[in-house]
């Protein structure tokens, strides 16, 4: 390496602290799921459904940023544990709708108090997680377009 060169500080690179942030609020997620039952992949499918109701794969898939490969061995095992069904479109068999059973539906009651026990746990005011999850959106969105720019 030339005597000049300088290497990027891992502590200075933005990668590193959004890995970082995103570890650490999964991880304080982990034993409040734990109490529900859920993983936190699981959490999120589940919070999709209790906002919109039933949902395709697809438009699920699209919603969580996730592929169906990824998609569809988290909605077997919320099937398994008896909170989401999953069905066949009788018009178009390719086509599979997940909805919440009862019990899935039940669980949003014990899931309510998790985003004030993490935004607590943030340190952030209200504002500040406002302006801080607009500021990744945005910096997502932007990536996405990149990247989009760049496959062609």
């Amino acid at each position: 390496m030339a005597a000049d060169a300088v290497v990027p500080r891992l502590d200075e690179q933005l990668c590193f602290a959004l890995h970082a942030a995103s570890r650490a609020v999964t991880g304080l997620y982990r034993p409040l799921l734990d109490d529900l039952g859920l993983t936190y992949p699981q959490y999120l499918v589940m919070l999709s459904l209790w906002e919109h109701g039933d949902r395709g794969v697809k438009e699920l898939g699209q919603a969580l940023c996730v592929d169906s490969g990824t998609l569809s061995p988290l909605l077997k095992r919320l099937e398994k544990a008896g909170l989401v069904r999953r069905e066949r479109r009788g018009d178009d068999e390719r086509s599979v709708r997940v909805t919440l059973t009862e019990e899935g539906d039940r669980l949003r009651a014990k899931a309510v108090s998790l985003p004030g026990v993490v935004g607590e746990a943030m340190g952030l005011g209200p504002a500040q997680i406002d302006e801080l999850r607009t500021t990744l959106h945005q910096l997502t969105d932007s990536v996405n377009r990149y990247r989009a720019n760049l496959d062609g």
